[in-house]
């Protein structure tokens, strides 16, 4: 056994798909414990039947659809209208606009593809700082991960539900979960903004400019409206606000702004079912995996092996929070929800956490993990997008990183932060 799991760690180094080599750990542990391999087929099928599950190609289609279309320039004028105003507004623009795109798209090296072009040149006409825009661009394209309807947040929900330890996490109660976290990294990162930036010059406001921002973004405008007020209003399901996000988008997109041709939708809709594909591949094997991983009891001997070291939860929470931060930096978002959030959950249900506060502390550390080195995604997105070296990327966010980091503490001993409006104690 030691020597078949070396063997598919071997394999995962040399590039073999994630996908793979879960699905051979999985099938390789139960043909040992003499169960029927079925059983990975069965997992597959269980998954296939969740209606929650729909909601993910629907949303990334509607992020794609939104992605090629002028959406992001309407979206940051309109921010830059509303907030330009104010001191060191431009950067508020940046962080608003970046959260809310990284929030649809549910993708945030998209983000610093689609805005980076628009917001990097504006701040350096504004008086920002090269290094200052590029932390700034770098580091927003991570935000908006906490926010509604991303698909992290919706994947969790969906192990969770699968797993059934602790109490459920809902898709609409890690929405609602996220939104003061959200909005606390939000409010730390443009009071810090503000302050680097008092001595920019202030724009007048302009009611005109204002309401031209806001006549060309109408149509955008009640995206977020339609998704939150459908879903928590009982009037949708999860599925059919997804279902219908991707129609609304579809038809304002295609036929009233007509910025997405017809003869686009097919490789816009393969693009993103590409992603969605291999999200849901991955998905299925690691639970088939995790059948596997419950019935032999890893997840209870790891946490005897922790309890036996460490008797609080808050010492738990802190030796949580590194490994996530390390773990950011060498896999994406969906593979570590899929590989360890079966192993983790269940050790924190153990140690009192509620599995919707274990959630947003796993999102929230994710997020710095996007930009960290030695494989922060959104480092080499950056370098690529405005072709300047990692390192100085790197450099430009440690500010950035510093406060983020501060609002990850507060969110961990916070648990009220991340439960009240879901209404758990």
């Amino acid at each position: 056994m030691i020597l078949t799991g070396t063997l598919l760690v071997i394999l995962a180094l040399l590039g073999a798909p994630l996908f793979a080599v879960i699905a051979a750990s999985a099938l390789i542990g139960f043909h040992l414990s003499g169960v029927d391999l079925s059983a990975v087929t069965i997992e597959l099928y269980r998954l296939a039947e969740m209606p929650v599950l729909l909601a993910i190609p629907l949303f990334t289609f509607a992020g794609y659809l939104l992605s090629e279309s002028q959406a992001p320039a309407r979206l940051v004028a309109l921010a830059r209208a509303l907030l330009g105003w104010m001191k060191g507004g431009l950067g508020i623009v940046a962080l608003v606009a970046c959260a809310l795109f990284t929030a649809l798209t549910g993708a945030s090296g998209v983000t610093i593809v689609a805005l980076g072009a628009l917001l990097y040149p504006a701040l350096a006409q504004a008086g920002y700082g090269d290094r200052y825009s590029l932390g700034l661009i770098t580091t927003s394209g991570s935000l908006g991960l906490l926010f509604a309807p991303s698909l992290p947040l919706i994947l969790y929900a969906v192990i969770v539900q699968r797993l059934g330890v602790g109490r459920a996490a809902s898709v609409d109660e890690m929405f609602l979960a996220g939104i003061l976290p959200g909005l606390l990294m939000l409010m730390m990162l443009a009071v810090w903004n503000a302050w680097s930036n008092r001595t920019q010059p202030l724009s007048a406001y302009s009611w005109s400019e204002a309401r031209a921002a806001l006549g060309a973004a109408r149509w955008e405008i009640p995206l977020p409206f339609v998704v939150l007020g459908g879903i928590y209003s009982g009037f949708f399901a999860v599925s059919e606000a997804a279902a219908v996000t991707a129609l609304y988008v579809l038809v304002v997109e295609v036929v009233i702004h007509r910025e997405v041709t017809p003869g686009e939708l097919p490789r816009i809709m393969r693009e993103s079912m590409v992603l969605v594909g291999g999200i849901l591949i991955i998905l299925g094997a690691s639970l088939a995996s995790t059948n596997y991983l419950i019935d032999v009891e890893v997840p209870t001997r790891l946490f005897a092996a922790i309890k036996a070291h460490i008797s609080d939860r808050l010492t738990f929470l802190i030796l949580l929070n590194i490994f996530l931060l390390v773990l950011g930096t060498m896999l994406d978002i969906f593979s570590a929800l899929v590989l360890m959030v079966p192993l983790l959950l269940p050790i924190a249900v153990g140690y009192g956490i509620d599995p919707v506060h274990f959630g947003i502390i796993f999102l929230a550390n994710m997020q710095i993990g996007y930009f960290t080195p030695p494989v922060g995604m959104n480092l080499f997105i950056a370098s690529y997008r405005f072709n300047k070296p990692i390192l100085l990327l790197f450099r430009a966010t440690l500010p950035f990183l510093a406060i983020l980091l501060a609002a990850v503490l507060v969110i961990t001993y916070w648990p009220a932060l991340s439960l009240v409006l879901v209404g758990r104690p």
